[in-house]
């Protein structure tokens, strides 16, 4: 259960992370609305965290909760903020998910 919880903090790792994209790229009531949506994204995010590392060690569970944001920010920069999408991008991508598949393979 701890490492679904995990998962679901990392996905709001990337809210936060794309609410902060957004903050840069509009001004007056909208921004202040992103800058709401980055915090209450920051707060649910590190609350989740901290409740999976009751359990997980701490070592992995930021690892794969910090590779889950790297990959999903990557990805919502390529396909929303019009990020470069070159190959050693992609490739770097796909080798920080290995990564994290094998930190939860080998984690007990």
């Amino acid at each position: 259960m701890n490492w679904i919880i995990l998962i679901i903090a990392g996905f709001f790792e990337v809210a936060f992370a794309s609410c902060l994209g957004k903050v840069k790229e509009t001004t007056g009531t909208a921004m202040y609305i992103w800058f709401a949506g980055f915090l209450v994204c920051l707060t649910v995010s590190m609350l989740l965290l901290i409740k999976a590392t009751q359990t997980l060690p701490i070592g992995t569970a930021y690892a794969v909760w910090t590779g889950i944001g790297a990959v999903g920010t990557a990805l919502v920069g390529i396909f929303f903020f019009k990020d470069p999408a070159t190959f050693w991008r992609i490739f770097f991508i796909c080798t920080l998910i290995g990564s994290v598949i094998g930190l939860k393979a080998v984690s007990h």
